[in-house]
Formats: C-alpha cells, structure tokens, sequence
C-alpha cells in the first residue's frame, strides 16, 4: 500500500514562508516522510530556484504547477499522474495544502492505516469534530476527481466527489494543526491530543528521526515540468 503527498503550494510565498526556521515547504516534505507517505510531490512554481534549494536532500519531487485556467483540479490532477509515475502502484493521494503547516506526523501514518482498513473512502482528520487537512483519496476516485469544474476549491472538489457517490468519513486524530493553518502561532494551538494509540504491533516511531537530521546531499530537488 502505497499513499502519496501532494503539497500544494501553488503561490510561491507558501513554499518558502518561514517556520521555525526551515521553508514550509521542506518543513511539510519532512513531515509527510516521517508519516510514512511516498512518494512526495510538491507543487509550487520555483522561477528563481529557491523551492528547489529548500528541497535539497529531501525526498521530495518539485512539480511545477499546470496552467492556472486548470484551477486547483488541473495541479492535483497533474501532481497525481506524476505520483502515479515515481511510484506505479500508489493507490491513494493526501491532498495538503501548504498553509495547513502544523499538521503532525502522526497524523499522516493515522490516515494512511485508517485507509488500509478502509480502501474506497476519502478521509479526513478531524479536530473536535472539524473537517481537516490533509485528505486522503484513494486511487479509485482520481478519474472523478479529474472531471470536477476546475474553477471548484479543494474543500469544493472533496464536497462534488461525495455529491458522486465517494464514500467519505471524518477521523478525529485529536491534531489541532489539521484545522489550524499557519496563520494561527503554534503557541496559539489548542492542545494537541493525538490518535488512539496503536496495537503494539503496529507501534511505529513517530517523527521519524531522520526527517529531522540535516541534508544528505547537496543537490538541488528533481524538478518535473
């Protein structure tokens, strides 16, 4: 099971927006690691190079974005065919858009095994009952979704597949940082209360220490586009 992340950044300010030191963009790459997402796809437009170099020694694909009369739908489209490519057999997308920047690592790894005992739903986390971010669609919904009116917002397009019939649920993982975007200071945050634990089998690490390690590699991230 394969479950990709798809970072949608498409004003170039949200890419490199500052937090905690690091570019959101890379701070969200890192994170969706962590979570066990792969591959990881970001889409921002990069004209003077500075996303890439934020990206270096991530394991993360730089996508440049499609033409803005394809609206949010054509660069989700697009970010999931080149998902689609890195990895032939993802068989869902988390769709995050970037400003939703405190969400948890394990957050994504909650949403990833809640969709390998549900593989036909979209889910959202939820906080107290609040729709959050990001939403995982499995690979059965892309051709619906490819069709929706590209002029629809991201929350919009999640509303229209339902309306068609996709099966969707909330997950509440007790993360405020999945309804709270970055314009609310982390120290502002309610706080954070996490998912039920996992069966000892299932434990993993989260916030995975490598996430949090310095680069490897100094090379500039894989641009698609």
């Amino acid at each position: 099971m394969t479950v990709a992340a798809i970072i949608l950044a498409i004003h170039h300010g949200t890419a490199l927006r500052e937090v905690e030191g690091v570019a959101n963009a890379r701070r969200l790459a890192d994170t969706a690691w962590a979570g066990g997402a792969h591959p990881i796809i970001v889409v921002a437009p990069d004209t003077e190079g500075a996303v890439s170099e934020a990206l270096a020694g991530s394991p993360a694909v730089l996508a440049v974005p499609g033409p803005e009369s394809g609206g949010p739908v054509g660069h989700i489209s697009r970010a999931i065919d080149i998902a689609r490519v890195e990895v032939h057999g993802t068989d869902a997308a988390l769709l995050w858009p970037a400003r939703m920047g405190w969400v948890d690592a394990e957050t994504v790894t909650s949403l990833i095994e809640a969709h390998g005992a549900d593989r036909s739903a979209i889910l959202r986390p939820a906080f107290n009952g609040e729709p959050g971010w990001p939403a995982l669609v499995p690979v059965e919904h892309f051709e619906m979704l490819r069709r929706l009116t590209p002029a629809r917002k991201p929350p919009e397009l999640l509303a229209d597949l339902a309306a068609g019939g996709a099966p969707s649920r909330l997950v509440d993982l007790g993360d405020p940082g999945t309804v709270h975007d970055l314009d609310t200071p982390r120290a502002d945050l309610p706080p954070y209360e996490g998912p039920p634990e996992p069966p000892a089998e299932q434990r993993h690490e989260w916030g995975s220490p490598a996430a949090a390690g310095p680069d490897e590699s100094p090379d500039p991230a894989r641009t698609v586009g």
